[in-house]
């Protein structure tokens, strides 16, 4: 590894080794409605964030009453969120505290604005496998290209609840994109995400959204095209604040 960076091996105090596979993502399918990639659990969702996180800074920086846009990418998801950079760290009410601050907001003010906040919490969901299709709720069948997905769980393993799914809808219908629902199916126990985690530490009403995904986890993951576009489209809507 030292000879393939080109340094001396003696000389390395310490690493991190990740394998990726480098091969570009790639459009395929009889309509070219597909696209496969790797790691699109959960660049996907970082992207959305990121493209509306630019349209929304030209509007931030206008003065007013607008909303602060943030975007939060967390690091060790996968692996249980319990370090440093991941959500269960310090980082995001570090940087909102701050923020509060810069602004003279007391502590009391800051709690109101993290109780009248939203969160989405945009991760990968898993659409329903042709092969597999036992695997899902048999009333909860999402598909590719049918828009990105609520996640709801009664257990709160996803925080998604009542008020997170309305605003959920009137933020697609805003955005002028559709979007389906996902409930697993009882008999297999789904995961969790980052979205009940930040709700616990900060208190802020989240609800938990996402890609659908074929092979999630595998070297190369599948998705819709449109589906990625729409999440977009929604995060833009979100981060505009023109939807309460």
């Amino acid at each position: 590894m030292a000879q393939r960076a080109g340094v001396n091996a003696k000389t390395i105090g310490g690493y991190d080794i990740v394998v990726a596979d480098t091969q570009p993502g790639q459009v395929f399918g009889a309509k070219n409605e597909f696209f496969a990639a790797g790691r699109m659990d959960n660049l996907t969702s970082v992207h959305a964030g990121l493209v509306a996180l630019l349209a929304a800074a030209d509007a931030v920086a206008g003065g007013g009453n607008q909303p602060i846009p943030v975007l939060a990418a967390f690091d060790h998801e996968e692996i249980g969120s319990g370090s440093r950079s991941g959500a269960c760290g310090p980082i995001l009410e570090d940087v909102l505290t701050r923020v509060s601050d810069s602004l003279g907001a007391s502590v009391s003010e800051r709690r109101r604005a993290f109780a009248n906040s939203m969160c989405v919490s945009a991760d990968a969901g898993h659409a329903v496998h042709p092969n597999y299709s036992e695997r899902h709720d048999p009333a909860n069948l999402p598909v590719l290209n049918g828009g990105p997905l609520l996640k709801i769980n009664a257990n709160q393993r996803y925080a998604t609840d009542a008020v997170g799914a309305a605003f959920w809808a009137k933020l697609c219908a805003a955005a002028g994109a559709p979007y389906q629902e996902f409930v697993s199916n009882n008999t297999v126990p789904c995961g969790s995400t980052i979205g009940p985690l930040t709700a616990t530490r900060l208190g802020i009403r989240t609800l938990d959204v996402g890609t659908p995904l074929l092979s999630m986890h595998s070297a190369r993951e599948l998705c819709g095209v449109n589906d990625p576009f729409y999440l977009a489209r929604i995060a833009e809507t979100f981060f505009s604040g023109t939807v309460s």
